[in-house]
């Protein structure tokens, strides 16, 4: 693969919408095979924002899993990926905090993985800038900053944008007409390029929002002199509260980015209140731990009051492409809620499904035109059979994710279940179980498979044996073992071995 300042000119012009991390991952992936490539975002120049900026109305933190690191190692940058990497704080599992029955409180690691593996809790401006500053370094990306797309035509290959704060106040600001081969529209759940698809696509859209609203809030670093953590910087905590739940993740500089997951009808409860005591009680209630020992009471509710209480959406939508002109990526295409840490990780995982598509169908660079268009019609054609599935499933994974962040993870049965799948991954490997989390963070099966292989492994040991028997089984084995003097994971391995292999049968 040619170096950023070694790229020839192959002819193609892509024109890429949104310059987050989706489109700026698509635009190094366009400018590696030589297309000249313009980068046009709605923000004014975005690699200046930082932790404490503003114009963020999205949580700064991001989930960093294998799917978007395989997509940036597949970009054939290894510096550019050891540079997100190194500005990334690893995070091995979560860290569960509830009460115990005398009112203390009480924290409980659950290791993500039985293997070792974790994910990565990543600033989103410093993601951004990385690829940004990658991007700089190529002779044929052009990045244009405040424009907005204003209209497309997607048969002759033609988009107009506005350029912001270009004309004097009260008139409107100046229109370019912008000729493309290609777009690329990564810009957002709110897509203009979305919009303008569904004029020449019969699109079906489907936009969900769900019954709870959420609200950012900051634990500071401590007060000594060096600031450090006030909890543990390597795990996401979670407190766990039925209906809602409160999450904090570490940032580099010792501080906590924190949301607040609450039904909408509770939110307006606490706003109508308007008192800092009755927000106080409510966290003392639901969240034990947070208020005063992380959070000064006065500081919660000046960011409850400050901060924005927003929606959460999910929208899925088919196809995500039409003929050879446009394809939609990330969350334009399938924004989802973001229980899972996926929506990033997806998001890229778009750009490589898309290129390793496009490079399938690529001709010779003394192709005519039209050979080239109807190569990369059949690509995105592909693009959309494939890759359609596979955002429904982590749409509806990501939904379910809800249930078990806020309430399952308390409850006895889900942690048997996982705690016997991962007994399986590690004595029993030649059967290639792994637990649905696994799959999704750790590895790069399609969600579509996932979805299919979890309902399978759930049929196997809920349908055969029964939640039941497998409880009492467990209960047995320990006890039988421990007179025994046997070792407890060897005998439930074998019984557990012979449980799989009938219901494989």
């Amino acid at each position: 693969m040619l170096m950023a300042d070694q790229v020839s000119n192959n002819g193609q012009k892509t024109v890429i919408v949104g310059a987050g991390p989706v489109g700026s991952l698509a635009a190094i992936y366009a400018a590696r095979r030589g297309d000249q490539v313009q980068v046009y975002e709605l923000r004014q120049e975005i690699r200046a924002e930082s932790i404490d900026s503003p114009n963020f109305t999205k949580s700064i933190n991001l989930a960093l899993s294998e799917r978007g690191i395989n997509s940036i190692r597949q970009s054939q940058n290894e510096a550019l990926l050891a540079t997100v990497l190194e500005g990334a704080i690893p995070m091995h599992g979560r860290m569960i905090h509830t009460r115990k029955p005398d009112g203390t409180t009480l924290e409980q690691a659950q290791p993500y993985d039985a293997h070792g593996r974790y994910i990565r809790a990543i600033d989103r401006a410093q993601l951004n800038k990385c690829l940004l500053d990658e991007l700089k370094r190529f002779p044929n990306v052009a990045l244009y900053f405040g424009h907005k797309l204003t209209g497309a035509n997607f048969d002759t290959n033609i988009a107009w944008f506005e350029k912001k704060g270009s004309s004097a106040e009260g008139s409107r600001d100046l229109e370019i007409e912008v000729e493309f081969d290609f777009l690329i529209g990564a810009d957002g759940a709110h897509s203009a390029t979305r919009y303008h698809l569904m004029k020449y696509v019969r699109m079906e859209y489907h936009q969900e929002y769900i019954d709870a609203l959420w609200c950012e809030f900051g634990i500071p670093p401590t007060d000594t002199s060096d600031g450090g953590f006030r909890i543990s910087e390597n795990h996401l905590h979670i407190w766990p509260a039925g209906d809602s739940m409160f999450i904090a993740i570490a940032n580099p500089n010792k501080s906590f980015t924190c949301t607040l997951f609450l039904p909408a009808s509770e939110f307006r409860s606490l706003e109508s209140k308007n008192n800092q005591q009755a927000l106080v009680s409510f966290f003392h209630q639901k969240f034990p731990g947070v208020v005063s020992d992380l959070i000064k009471p006065e500081d919660l509710f000046a960011q409850f009051q400050r901060n924005q209480h927003l929606p959460l959406i999910n929208i899925k939508c088919a196809p995500h492409s039409y003929a050879s002109s446009c394809v939609i990526l990330g969350d334009a295409a399938h924004a989802m809620v973001p229980f899972y840490g996926q929506g990033m990780n997806a998001g890229m995982e778009d750009v490589r499904v898309l290129y390793e598509l496009l490079d399938q169908h690529s001709t010779t660079p003394q192709a005519s035109t039209s050979d080239r268009t109807f190569a990369r019609r059949l690509a995105l054609d592909a693009y959309s059979a494939k890759r359609i599935p596979d955002a429904f499933a982590i749409n509806d994974l990501a939904l379910q994710n809800y249930e078990e962040m806020r309430s399952s993870v308390k409850s006895p049965l889900y942690l048997a279940r996982k705690h016997l799948e991962e007994l399986i991954s590690v004595y029993l490997p030649s059967l290639r179980w792994r637990t649905q989390y696994a799959r999704v963070s750790f590895e790069n099966e399609r969600y579509s498979e996932v979805a299919i292989a979890v309902e399978k492994q759930g049929r196997i040991l809920f349908g055969l044996s029964g939640v039941v028997a497998i409880g009492v089984v467990s209960v047995l084995i320990g006890g039988f073992s421990r007179w025994r003097g046997i070792n407890n994971n060897q005998l439930l391995t074998k019984w557990l071995g012979h449980l799989v292999h009938r219901g494989q049968r």
